[in-house]
């Protein structure tokens, strides 16, 4: 699983299998976390500005709320008027594309990366980031989990406490343990 003509990094930004354990992608994880722990200790203003900083891409009027988790951070992309709220928890080792005006309801958790399925490349730190999207004015229900390599269509509605494992599709609605259609 080794690449010596690229980074670890430049791997995970490809989004190709990397070394997790690494000692640049550990210290860009640190330096996330101490920025986050900071906001959630005090989400101000100014706080929030140095989380929004870490961000590949943030729109206008983003709002989050305190008790976040982010991983890498560079990865995120986040459209205008997006709602993060209370406790999500967003593992970017690959891109997560949040559209314009969608609400990410409490507790909500994005998975873009995927562990290998060899037990010894999982305990050596091998993973690789599978991009997850979601579309436009959609929602996403508190507690729901969206996993790696999903895409969720404009307009969707994701049901609380869903464990989202497929595409859905534009308008769609899902809900349930895996979440199915409900409309």
């Amino acid at each position: 699983m080794t690449d010596s003509t690229r980074t670890n990094l430049q791997l995970m930004q490809d989004g190709d299998w990397f070394d997790a354990v690494d000692p640049i992608i550990l210290a860009q994880k640190q330096h996330v976390r101490q920025v986050v722990a900071q906001f959630n200790r005090s989400p101000s203003r100014g706080h929030l500005k140095q989380v929004l900083a870490l961000l590949g891409r943030v729109g206008t009027g983003c709002r989050i709320e305190g008790g976040l988790h982010l991983d890498m951070a560079q990865q995120i992309y986040l459209g205008k008027d997006v709602y993060i709220n209370a406790g999500c928890v967003l593992l970017d080792a690959g891109v997560i594309e949040i559209g314009d005006h969608v609400l990410l309801g409490p507790g909500v958790h994005i998975y873009a990366v995927e562990h290998p399925k060899d037990p010894d490349q999982r305990r050596a730190g091998w993973m690789r980031g599978r991009p997850v999207r979601i579309g436009a004015n959609s929602w996403i229900g508190g507690g729901a989990f969206i996993l790696p390599g999903v895409t969720i269509g404009r307009d969707a509605i994701i049901g609380a406490g869903s464990v989202v494992t497929r595409d859905v599709a534009d308008g769609g609605e899902v809900a349930g343990n895996p979440a199915r259609s409900i409309r």
